[in-house]
């Protein structure tokens, strides 16, 4: 039997590995004492160094200008205020709790960097799924207003990273509040809460209440989101999260806060803005910038940045005439313009209102009924689906049934042709008949997935009323959608800036547009050739020609509340609107203003440019129709209309009472076919 190893056996080789562990673990800790006190040394040598190197003169920058389509400058974002200096020693201590609670509230605890507000600030955005609290602390901020553009690099980040550290070697904690307080943005052109106190409450920033101070330490994390005038209710909201973190921090009572949010804010009246160029269009440059592509809008205003922009400023002074001229003699009346390039979806004129010192309120971006200037979707679809420029459907009274419930729409006047009438005339007199009709007969979920892909984004129903332009749309959408019908079915998404240059020349923006073909240019020519009817003798929009006569196609749209015209040349779309903001009913001789607008405006933004007509594509055939029956047509009808058809949707027959004898069918067959080759 073999004699078991006694544990005596094995002293020597557990002493020999503790020995060697021992051995390990101090070479260990020697090699990260070295490394430690390596790093140390570096990083005093570091900042050292910051210590001793000098801060870079603040990025002060000039106003950010403006370039149109031609390259040249016609405006700047912001003309600047003068700052109201502030000593912190006479802010109250209201204001600067609130500043703190809301940007940095360990901000006398840590030296320029907070890890604990970074982990706060993942944790918080992480709950909320989307972004909710920031990480930077208010040197930072500060770091970056004065010294940085706010592009999101890498490089960009380390400087931003050694200039916070040369600011806390630099300046004491209350020098750099009061350097922070003095130059943070706080929306509508107010740089320093000296200012924005001026601005917001007329008053000195010395001498704000709490509720005050709660409320103007909001603004900075968005001031176009926390606008006071703008979005009263977000800035309330956000005033009171930060009246309820002041509580938390011990800064001021539970009762206080409470009290806080149930004062009433005595905010001062918006002072009326600086005449600008293309206002509308410079707000909504601003909001592209801050909102589309993530700007800073203080660094959009000051930054010192080239925008070079679509807008002819030809066509923007023609559009702010028109639309000024026609509705400025009625008090509240209100309208609307946007124009663009079909060809490549550059908006070259937009108006939002008749009087930007007014209201600044855009109204290429308000949500109206868009009544019959919705129909071109439909029946484009309809073409898409079997219907012909010839499809017959009786004009009179009629009640639907769908779904279990009925419909009974009327057209204008109660105006009826109680006969077939064909899509041209439909379209040319607007008869909600035949669009219901239509509407039901190629199904309205195509109808709705038609006017998405076009460019419409704002929800629609599948109720019969779509057909009839029921459901709320922007003159914005509008553009989009029938610029997509003028390009021959190619969506060109809107755009108004082409590219942005930061003060040292570099591209911070260049908008690519990427186009999408989403209908046949076959379908959509047949649909434009409809569609210029309702501008000639009998259409709805025939008012238009006696100032404007180039080859065009529009469609008009009235409801109780607004007046609408739609319409575009090879080379230009425009959409007019006009109505009041507050719900107010809209007359018919009002309504009709926007085809004014629209002929005076078309007239003068084409002027001197070559006369094109739609060119006509492949896949489409055009012949001589009879007009009573629909038929090809013969040198002896009396009614005779050329038609445009898609390809293998031309009618076949001739009309059946003009033929010839049967003597001799051959020379009338040789006849027929030279007349619908004319």
């Amino acid at each position: 039997m073999r004699e078991q190893p006694s544990s005596t056996q094995y002293e020597p080789i557990k002493i020999h590995l503790i020995l060697k562990g021992l051995s390990f673990l101090y070479k260990l800790a020697k090699g990260l004492t070295w490394t430690l006190v390596v790093g140390a040394l570096l990083s005093g040598l570091m900042l050292l160094y910051l210590k001793s190197r000098p801060l870079p003169v603040p990025n002060f920058f000039a106003p950010s200008m403006l370039y149109d389509d031609q390259g040249q400058v016609f405006g700047r974002l912001d003309d600047g205020e003068a700052r109201i200096p502030v000593r912190l020693a006479d802010l109250p201590p209201s204001l600067i709790a609130a500043t703190l609670a809301a940007e940095d509230k360990d901000f006398y605890r840590h030296h320029g960097f907070s890890i604990k507000g970074i982990l706060r600030a993942v944790a918080v955005n992480v709950r909320e799924g989307q972004i909710e609290q920031g990480a930077s602390t208010i040197t930072q901020q500060l770091a970056r207003n004065l010294y940085l553009t706010h592009d999101r690099t890498w490089s960009r980040k380390i400087k931003e990273a050694l200039l916070t550290v040369q600011l806390e070697l630099h300046y004491t904690k209350n020098q750099i509040l009061e350097l922070y307080l003095n130059q943070i943005y706080y929306g509508h052109g107010a740089y320093g809460v000296g200012r924005a106190a001026k601005l917001y409450f007329n008053k000195k920033a010395e001498d704000l209440t709490l509720a005050e101070s709660a409320f103007l330490a909001g603004i900075p994390r968005g001031p176009s989101h926390y606008s006071p005038w703008h979005h009263l209710d977000r800035a309330r909201k956000r005033q009171h999260h930060i009246l309820d973190l002041m509580a938390k921090n011990g800064k001021i009572t539970s009762a206080e806060a409470q009290q806080a949010k149930q004062s009433a804010l005595a905010l001062a009246p918006q002072t009326r803005p600086k005449q600008l160029k293309a206002n509308y269009f410079r707000d909504y440059v601003i909001s592209t910038l801050v909102n589309r592509y993530g700007l800073d809008e203080a660094m959009v205003r000051r930054g010192g940045l080239k925008i070079y922009t679509t807008l002819n400023t030809s066509m923007q002074r023609a559009a702010e005439q028109a639309v000024k001229q026609y509705t400025g003699p009625t008090p509240e009346l209100q309208g609307a313009l946007i124009s663009v390039d079909p060809r490549t979806g550059s908006i070259k004129a937009m108006v939002g209102g008749k009087d930007y010192l007014t209201s600044q309120y855009n109204r290429v971006f308000a949500k109206r009924q868009p009544g019959s200037s919705f129909k071109p979707f439909l029946y484009l679809s309809a073409l898409q689906h079997g219907f012909t420029p010839i499809t017959r459907i009786e004009s009179k009274p009629t009640t639907f049934v769908y779904q279990g419930g009925t419909y009974k729409p009327a057209n204008y006047r109660d105006q009826y042709a109680y006969r077939p009438i064909t899509m041209r005339e439909a379209i040319a007199r607007s008869d909600n008949i035949y669009a219901v009709s239509t509407l039901l007969a190629i199904g309205m979920d195509r109808e709705i997935s038609l006017a998405h892909q076009l460019g419409i984004k704002s929800p629609l129903k599948a109720t019969p009323s779509l057909a009839l332009g029921s459901y709320t749309v922007s003159p914005y959408e509008m553009a989009e959608a029938y610029a997509t019908i003028a390009s021959a079915g190619v969506r060109h998404p809107l755009v108004g800036i082409t590219k942005v240059v930061d003060p040292f020349n570099r591209i911070i923006v260049q908008e690519q547009n990427q186009p999408q073909r989403v209908a046949s240019p076959a379908h959509a020519f047949v649909l434009t050739k409809l569609m210029s009817s309702v501008l000639e003798p009998g259409g709805t929009g025939y008012r238009v020609r006696q100032q404007f006569t180039r080859p065009a196609a529009g469609k008009t749209g009235t409801t109780d509340w607004d007046g609408w015209i739609a319409g575009y040349t090879p080379d230009l779309v425009t959409i007019t609107w006009v109505g009041y903001d507050q719900g107010k009913r809209l007359p018919h001789h009002q309504a009709r203003l926007s085809q004014t607008i629209w002929a005076h405006y078309m007239k003068e933004a084409t002027k001197g440019q070559p006369v094109n007509d739609f060119p006509v594509p492949a896949g489409v055939k055009g012949v001589y129709i009879d007009e009573e029956t629909g038929k090809l047509a013969t040198p002896l009808c009396d009614r005779v209309r050329f038609e445009y058809f898609v390809s293998g949707t031309e009618p076949k027959e001739i009309a059946p009472q003009h033929r010839m004898p049967e003597k001799d069918p051959t020379l009338w067959e040789q006849l027929v076919d030279w007349w619908s080759r004319l």
